[in-house]
């Protein structure tokens, strides 16, 4: 009996372990080569991405913000060092608190020019916002503090 639990403990604990080590690795956390590459092709797409964020939220359109920015593929359609490459991310569009309100997939199509060009855009998900985010249609006495409730309540 004791010797299954002390298993059943050590596996908890190396899986637990395992997660942790899998979770951590998947963000950056110093900075390199590739990530400054990456950064720099995000803010020259930034005008391209905004066309397609406008084109699909609207007047309203979100923020960009580039570290919530993710690469899935990158790839070269002709030979080897062709000048015709295709990106494909995903992008997670966020209000002016740079909280997430959706999750984008994008890819281009860019070319010696350069010529950018959208060749898909895919809407994911969209995310709930948190409750003092969210637009009310109407004012509500019942939504303010009791002090200004009371003081809107004295005749002037």
């Amino acid at each position: 009996m004791k010797k299954m639990l002390i298993a059943f403990i050590l596996s908890v604990v190396l899986v637990t372990l395992f997660q942790i080590k899998l979770a951590s690795a998947s963000e950056p956390t110093q900075d390199s080569e590739e990530l400054r590459l990456q950064d720099m092709l995000m803010i020259m797409l930034t005008p391209n991405i905004r066309e397609v964020l406008e084109n699909y939220y609207g007047p309203n359109t979100p923020g960009i913000t580039p570290w919530k920015i993710k690469i899935i593929q990158t790839k070269r359609v002709q030979h080897f060092r062709g000048f015709i490459l295709v990106i494909t991310f995903e992008i997670e569009p966020t209000t002016g608190h740079n909280v997430s309100i959706g999750k984008d997939r994008i890819t281009y199509r860019i070319s010696f020019g350069p010529k950018v060009e959208l060749i898909e855009h895919t809407h994911i998900e969209t995310y709930d916002l948190p409750y003092e985010l969210q637009e009310t249609s109407s004012f509500d006495l019942n939504k303010l503090p009791r002090l200004f409730k009371y003081v809107l309540s004295k005749p002037f």
